[in-house]
């Protein structure tokens, strides 16, 4: 508890607060991967704040033709404080 965790853009409710998905839990020398065993798992994270990623330019060019194309992209991101794993 208390790690933070940058991922996609997700929306918090009112309180700041967003319900995580598990996927796997580690406790200690026990790994869980279940999918039943999962779905009594509840991660709860507090929403620090929203930012966006480096720009990416994305440049296409093909010889001889005059053809070329240039774009960037920020992805749109969500830092979380992750406060409780029951």
């Amino acid at each position: 508890m208390g790690t933070i965790v940058t991922m996609d853009r997700i929306k918090a409710d009112k309180d700041g607060n967003v319900q995580l998905i598990p996927v796997l839990l580690v406790d200690g020398e026990k790994i869980t991967s279940d999918a039943k065993s999962l779905a009594k798992v509840t991660v709860t994270a507090e929403v620090l704040n929203d930012l966006r990623g480096p720009k990416i330019v994305i440049q296409k060019f093909k010889n001889k033709t005059g053809y070329k194309k240039r774009q960037g992209h920020r992805q749109e991101l969500t830092r979380v404080k992750i406060t409780g794993i029951k």
